[in-house]
């Protein structure tokens, strides 16, 4: 296993410690524990995974350690984390007016699922699925970062109205880049 793969594996197993403190944060914000360290320990679980993020990615390049499994866990890393934290962050909310806006959740859920779909599709069609990534993806993956960051650091004075739509514009533009890659490998009847 490459070393792009291990810290891949790394974030992965950093999602489910990631879930633990934020539910656990939410549930001390219920009983009015707002001091509690919980709070600071899922920012920095979760800042530690979206670090390595770019670490992967960069040792994979870098030391030309791509690979098949690679191309396989990064994906399932970064969106394990992102749904991990829109899901945890939307059922067990940590203090209004800190909330995820209901929209931006069901957008960046619904993308999701259009291409695992579409994926699905173009798998069953064709037997294989060359993805190449699109930069709004990247992008889009920085911008919900951000937004998950913002709304668990509690101390910027603006509403997450404003990362959120940041995140939704480059949700949908990634989405419809993929949705355009995905038709174009659809076989074409001679």
């Amino acid at each position: 296993m490459t070393w792009a793969n291990l810290i891949t594996s790394f974030r992965l197993g950093l999602v489910p410690v990631f879930a633990a403190l934020a539910i656990t944060y939410s549930d001390h914000q219920a009983q009015h524990l707002a001091d509690s360290p919980v709070r600071w320990w899922a920012l920095g679980v979760f800042i530690l995974a979206a670090t390595l993020d770019g670490l992967d990615g960069w040792i994979a390049r870098k030391l030309n350690q791509t690979s098949f499994l690679g191309a396989i866990l990064d994906p399932l890393a970064d969106k394990s984390l992102m749904l991990t934290a829109i899901t945890c962050l939307s059922f067990f909310p940590w203090g209004d007016p800190w909330g995820l806006p209901s929209w931006a959740v069901a957008i960046i859920i619904a993308r999701e699922m259009v291409i695992l779909g579409g994926i699905v599709i173009l798998y069953t069609l064709n037997q294989r699925v060359p993805i190449v990534p699109h930069w709004s993806s990247k992008v889009s993956t920085i911008a919900q970062m951000i937004l998950i960051g913002w709304i668990m650091l509690q101390w910027i004075p603006l509403s997450p109205i404003y990362p959120a739509c940041i995140a939704v514009v480059f949700t949908l533009w990634s989405g419809f880049a993929y949705i355009k890659q995905g038709i174009r490998q659809l076989p074409h009847p001679a």
